[in-house]
């Protein structure tokens, strides 16, 4: 029997996918830091685009965003493309 590991994708998140991503899950910045372990003000930050999450905070989002079926891509000028579930959906 074959063992594969199951990975998180390796999103790189930036302003607009983190803000995305909490509103995905219906939280405000308050409930995100407290589920991440982090400050507001840090979930702030990266939302107005100050800082980009790096190490474990990207990994957890990336855990966070998997677990939660988001899946956020861009086209090539950089807007918001929806998977094929978030089509179907709404």
């Amino acid at each position: 029997m074959e063992y594969r590991k199951r990975r998180a994708p390796n999103h790189q998140w930036d302003a607009d996918k983190v803000k995305a991503l909490r509103d995905h899950l219906g939280l405000t910045q308050q409930q995100m830091s407290d589920e991440m372990g982090t400050r507001q003000q840090t979930i702030s930050e990266w939302e107005r685009g100050m800082y980009r999450p790096r190490g474990v905070s990207r990994t957890m989002l990336n855990i966070i965003a998997d677990g939660a079926g988001f899946r956020y891509e861009t086209d090539n000028s950089g807007e918001p493309v929806k998977s094929e579930e978030e089509t179907e959906t709404g």
